[in-house]
């Protein structure tokens, strides 16, 4: 029996919940190396989530907890993203561009070039920087796993360098900066640079093993018939899992990154027409349109609300709503879904479509996997 609460969204909370590429606002001061030469010319986004921005400027389109962040980095070509390092999982999404990713308190164990198409999961605890050597448009959206996410470690040598432009990093997380007339708190107060000895027991990682982090285009294993609706009308859509489990409902995909973030990360693909009907679970969740044009519809029969979702357009929908996605355009598109929670997300689906899949001989055996509707007992 369903015991789901039942979540209507009103068109006003729908408007509140999509955030539209146009709706992206920068901060070039969000972090301590935002003049230090090479890293002075970075564009920061917050876009889901608190995040770990150290500027009280930082605009935040949606707060609302969702269990992880979401944000983004541009950069002209030759701009640094300087060396630090997460408590919680990161994850950098390639849209555009190619970007040189190092790891290392100085950038040395290890490199890997992102290209548009890519999804590295970096490990945490371990301290990593990025550098945009492909267009000056470059764009890499990321997701950090939690509310909290404990904010940033920075390296040694970029502490060091930022006082030389006058900023400071109180043990709070909060950026000072002198120059624009900022009191310097007293040294107490300040963050204490990571010794040489904590840094030596940080473990390493080879560049063979941080490559398994990384899913390329070429990497992606994509499910045919992800979902009880593959072979219905409005169904259709392709899924390939990368960070975790989440929403598959074959019973033989598997991610290709399956450590613990807090989050699951899927591309989804559909041809003109195709989508995933409707359906809802209890988890929180936000699809980022890489191309084409998207409709998604929530809630249940008579209660209807749509919007239309262009290339980068994201939308956070809530736990518990029903929801619809469909392929509005003329081309095949893909979008990324990101859903939270560590394990799988077992799905509801609309009466309707469990009518449909049985007659079509496909029902969700009680593990919640696609099975023959012919050998799974009726509940």
């Amino acid at each position: 029996m369903n015991t789901m609460p039942t979540v209507r969204v009103k068109q006003a909370e729908l408007a509140r919940r999509t955030i539209r590429r146009s709706d992206f606002v920068s901060c070039d001061q969000a972090f301590i190396d935002c003049r230090t030469p090479g890293s002075d010319r970075k564009e920061n986004y917050a876009m889901i989530g608190p995040g770990v921005s150290q500027s009280p400027g930082q605009v935040i389109n949606l707060r609302e907890p969702h269990g992880f962040n979401v944000g983004a980095a541009a950069m002209p070509n030759g701009v640094t993203n300087s060396m630090h390092l997460h408590f919680t999982a990161e994850v950098f999404l390639c849209f555009r561009g190619e970007f040189l990713v190092r790891w290392g308190t100085d950038g040395v164990d290890g490199e890997l070039v992102m290209r548009e198409g890519d999804i590295a999961s970096i490990p945490t605890w371990v301290f990593r920087g990025f550098t945009n050597v492909g267009s000056d448009d470059g764009w890499l959206f990321t997701t950090l796993g939690e509310d909290d996410t404990g904010g940033i470690i920075w390296a040694p040598s970029v502490l060091k360098e930022a006082e030389k432009h006058g900023l400071y990093l109180t043990a709070a997380g909060e950026l000072v900066d002198t120059v624009a007339g900022d009191p310097l708190p007293d040294e107490s107060q300040l963050v204490r640079p990571i010794t040489a000895e904590q840094i030596a027991a940080l473990r390493t990682y080879s560049a063979e093993e941080m490559r398994k982090r990384v899913a390329t285009p070429d990497d992606l294993v994509w499910s045919d018939a992800p979902f009880l609706d593959s072979r219905l009308p409005g169904g259709g859509a392709r899924l390939a899992a990368v960070v975790g489990y989440g929403i598959t409902e074959d019973r033989f995909q598997e991610p290709l990154i399956g450590n613990p973030h807090g989050h699951s990360i899927a591309w989804l693909r559909a041809l003109p027409g195709q989508g995933v009907s409707r359906h809802r679970h209890g988890r929180s969740q936000v699809l980022i349109v890489k191309d084409g044009e998207w409709e998604v519809t929530l809630n249940g029969p008579g209660e209807e609300l749509s919007v239309r979702l262009g290339p980068w357009d994201m939308l956070s929908i809530p736990e518990g709503a029903w929801r619809a996605v469909r392929n509005a355009g003329d081309a095949e598109a893909s979008m990324v879904v990101v859903t939270g929670g560590e394990g799988r997300v077992r799905l509801e689906w609309d009466e309707e479509v469990v009518r449909q899949a049985a007659d079509a001989g496909v029902a969700l055996d009680h593990g919640g996997y696609l099975a023959p509707a012919a050998l799974v007992p009726r509940r």
